[in-house]
């Protein structure tokens, strides 16, 4: 039996995905049509701007967002296939429920991202004869109704949300040890979630504590944080510290590159910001775990340019080189201390 119930997980998302009007028009036909070239354009730009060398040409694919949910669910499913029989097997009674509630909220979180999410690097699931993934994927309903709600000029939001992506690919593709050691981390997520004895006792003295405090009882990793176990935290910090870094890389480079090349760059980089830190969503985004996802752009960003502002463009050279290197959670709020460190 698996661990997740994943006919739950896109049920739950696919309800929440919705549909978008021009969803299969002509629009989106025409989008199709574009994106191989715009991430061809892109892939040169971030290239030439990070140092990172590309090898090969993705796929490219531009999405509704119940394909972006389905996507992601064969991915979940993949990173953890080679835990479930043990899981499984541990899980003891109060299975079902663990099932159904993992599901619920995995299918919640999916949901709700598929409606935000404009673009992603797939890099888990198999897309050439290495089986390894190297997949560009576009959510056409969201970027389509950006375009629209804001009036952007649709050429050019659609190849700055490329540079984004293009710019994470290059991170897993230019940096070779990179792709494993996120993989390895997702691993040992996986396997550190035996059941804990004592768990509900000892979330509950946490929790106690926390109030006592005056500090949040739920964090930036919701509901998912308050129940992990200590090893899971650590893990989760690692997490946390390398998406930091990768989507802070990717924010500055793909407003750098923008602001050279596209007229309204500067104002859509307003509006995204601004639809990052919406308050009308912010406590639901704390208890599913999606505030840590929000802070990661804003937190990276502040590293990448306070490295650069410290030593210089360059030196940011020295997180590729190797995994002892990758910033920690406290270096990503201090870069000087990751300077100090690493120089």
């Amino acid at each position: 039996m698996s661990t997740v119930n994943w006919e739950s997980v896109t049920r739950v998302a696919g309800r929440l995905a919705g549909r978008y009007p021009l969803e299969g028009t002509y629009h989106e036909a025409r989008y199709a049509r574009q994106a191989p070239g715009l991430v061809a354009r892109a892939s040169e730009l971030v290239e030439s701007e990070t140092g990172l060398t590309g090898t090969g040409t993705p796929k490219v694919a531009v999405v509704s967002r119940q394909d972006w949910v389905a996507n992601n669910v064969e991915s979940f499913a993949h990173l953890i296939a080679p835990a479930e029989e043990r899981l499984a097997t541990s899980a003891g009674v109060g299975a079902g429920i663990g099932r159904r509630f993992v599901g619920m909220e995995l299918g919640v979180v999916l949901g709700l991202l598929s409606r935000r999410v404009l673009g992603q690097y797939e890099l888990v699931l198999p897309s050439d004869d290495d089986g390894f993934g190297d997949t560009v994927l576009f959510v056409a309903p969201n970027v389509l109704q950006m375009e629209r709600q804001h009036e952007f000029r649709p050429d050019e939001f659609r190849f700055w949300v490329a540079l984004h992506e293009c710019t994470h690919r290059l991170q897993f593709v230019g940096v070779p040890w990179l792709r494993q050691y996120f993989l390895d981390l997702v691993n040992e997520l996986v396997a550190s979630s035996e059941p804990e004895p004592g768990r509900l006792a000892r979330v509950a003295a946490e929790m106690r504590e926390a109030s006592a405090s005056g500090t949040p009882l739920i964090g930036q990793t919701g509901l998912f944080g308050v129940f992990a176990s200590p090893i899971q935290r650590d893990v989760i910090e690692r997490v946390q510290a390398l998406m930091s870094l990768l989507e802070g890389h990717g924010h500055v480079v793909m407003d750098r590159i923008g602001a050279r090349e596209l007229v309204t760059q500067q104002r859509m980089s307003q509006v995204l910001k601004a639809r990052r830190q919406d308050p009308r969503t912010a406590l639901f985004m704390r208890l599913v775990g999606l505030e840590m996802k929000m802070r990661q752009y804003e937190d990276g960003a502040r590293f990448i340019q306070g490295v650069e502002r410290h030593a210089g463009w360059s030196a940011l050279d020295k997180a590729w080189e190797r995994s002892d290197n990758l910033p920690t959670l406290g270096e990503i709020e201090n870069p000087v201390l990751w300077l100090e460190r690493v120089a």
